[in-house]
């Protein structure tokens, strides 16, 4: 019996201790943003009011 409760308590450390390595490594993240990509339609209204 003490056996079962020792494996269990070290199978629930492990699982406690990669759940906080995955949240610290989540949050060491640094999310970007692409810009966004301009249509051929807006090019072509804003080249053609350069020109006039």
């Amino acid at each position: 019996m003490k056996v079962v409760f020792i494996i269990c308590i070290i199978i629930v450390i492990v699982v406690l201790l990669l759940s906080v390595l995955t949240t610290s490594k989540a949050y060491q993240y640094k999310h970007t943003i692409d810009p966004i990509k301009k249509s051929d339609d807006e090019e072509n209204k804003k080249q053609g009011n350069e020109e006039n």
